[in-house]
């Protein structure tokens, strides 16, 4: 047992002790040591928790002080980003210099706007007025690869639009979400309007998913998870979002600058070991620069050091576990495409993959179809704008996606695209635009203004 060890659940404003003496132990993905543990929670801790939560709904759901509740826990976890970084990095494996500017800096981000956005706009439709009201009690059951962020995505938009919530982080990184509930305990949120249950997916998740007290259930993870998420939900009629995978086309056309495009594209790929969702996997580039974005991509591949995410010459952490770690190297074993990256040596502990680059990818394999969740990239051909949209198009998913070329035509390719972000020479993210995906990457919004209306009802008060 270590310092790291978390022994209670978060339930009605207090540490409780959970139903079970049994433990979740956490891996530290670099080393294969076991961090720490946490509670293994039940069915039953999921009651007390929806319970805790539908008690404090009514209050928060009209408190006036919703604002100045969130500034505060915006405040008390600012004050923990330090510890932040260092926990994802521990728990993850993300590179410190990542973990500090995304996994801890990202989410205090997010919740300033949702702080922002707490004071309802009125609205009104001829001789109607519009009313915006919280959708009830939310329970957020969370992905383990940005811990943080997709927590803080749900929780603070659940907050502000005044529902209360049960979370469930994963089981594989759920330390980070001890810190938020340190951080919201400081700032005096009401009890029982944040609980957190830790526990795995079939036990914690599936009792949330199915509660006839939850009204709407919240899950970033795979899209098989998220289709049995709706089943559950669907039996009470229950609202659903859910933010699911990505298989992302970056589209580099004739009239792109090369080798920013390139570049970018790799870092975008390889981001946290590539176990990212928005992802741009497959490197789609115009058949006149393709032999030299295939050479230019394999180059920047060897300039990302696999090793200690503590080492700060390092910029490719392990995968998060043996697991995920196997189940990217049968995608590489089973790729029939040419390799021009990879192999290269990896620590012998830890759960890491070699940055990896496959050339002359059929746009219809395994490797262009499936997401794998580690530093893979695919590169394939295209004669025609035409052909690099169907090409992009060609997948289950439509999360995300990125163009590069002259203004007027890289927009126009992107407007083609049937995915929920698209950026254009390398715009930056805005954690206050819409997010979420088309097909099967998933239902709803997160972030921002749309973010905050998937937590809301909307009701017509004519006058």
């Amino acid at each position: 047992m270590t310092s790291l060890d978390r022994k209670h659940l978060y339930i009605g404003g207090e540490w409780v002790a959970p139903a079970s003496a049994e433990t979740i132990a956490v891996e530290n993905p670099a080393t294969e040591e076991v961090l720490a543990h946490v509670p293994a929670g039940t069915a039953a801790d999921v009651d007390r928790a929806v319970a805790a939560a539908r008690a404090a709904f009514d209050s928060w759901s009209v408190a006036p002080d919703r604002f100045a509740h969130l500034d505060r826990l915006h405040t008390a976890l600012a004050a923990r980003a330090g510890d932040i970084a260092r926990t994802v990095g521990l728990e993850l494996g993300t590179p410190l210099k990542i973990a500090k500017a995304v996994q801890a800096g990202l989410p205090l981000t997010v919740l300033r706007s949702y702080a922002d956005l707490v004071l309802p706009q009125p609205e009104t439709v001829g001789n109607s007025l519009i009313e915006r009201e919280p959708v009830g009690v939310v329970g957020a059951i969370t992905p383990w690869n940005y811990p943080l962020h997709q927590v803080v995505a749900k929780v603070a938009a659940a907050l502000a639009a005044g529902c209360t919530v049960v979370l469930k982080p994963s089981e594989l990184t759920p330390l980070v979400a001890f810190l938020l509930v340190d951080a919201a305990h400081e700032a005096q949120l009401p009890p029982g309007v944040l609980n957190v249950v830790t526990g795995t997916g079939p036990v914690v998740g599936a009792a949330i998913a199915g509660h006839p007290d939850v009204d709407m259930v919240s899950f970033t993870g795979s899209t098989a998870t998220g289709r049995a998420i709706t089943h559950a939900a669907a039996d009470r009629i229950a609202k659903v979002a859910l933010e699911l995978g990505g298989k992302s086309a970056n589209v580099i056309l004739e009239d792109a600058d090369l080798v920013r495009a390139v570049k970018v594209g790799v870092g975008n790929a390889f981001l946290n070991s590539g176990q990212t969702c928005t992802a741009w996997t497959r490197m789609l580039v115009h058949e006149s620069l393709y032999d030299e974005a295939v050479s230019l991509a394999a180059k920047t591949a060897g300039g990302y050091p696999v090793g200690d995410p503590f080492d700060e010459s390092t910029r490719l952490g392990p995968l998060v576990s043996r697991t995920q770690q196997e189940r990217v190297q049968g995608f590489i074993s089973r790729a029939s495409a040419r390799l021009v990256a990879g192999g290269s040596p990896v620590p012998p502990k830890g759960y890491f993959v070699a940055p990896t680059v496959f050339a002359d990818v059929d746009p219809a394999s395994e490797l262009a179809q499936e997401e794998i969740f580690g530093p893979v990239l695919s590169i394939i051909p295209f004669a025609s704008d035409d052909e690099a949209v169907a090409i992009a198009n060609n997948s289950k998913y439509g999360l995300a996606g990125g163009v590069w070329g002259s203004e007027e035509r890289a927009l126009s390719v992107a407007r083609r695209m049937r995915t929920g972000q698209v950026d254009i020479n390398g715009g930056a993210f805005n954690p206050r635009a819409p997010f979420g995906g088309y097909k099967q990457s998933g239902v709803g919004r997160e972030l921002g203004e749309h973010g905050l209306a998937e937590f809301q009802q909307v009701k017509a008060i004519q006058r």
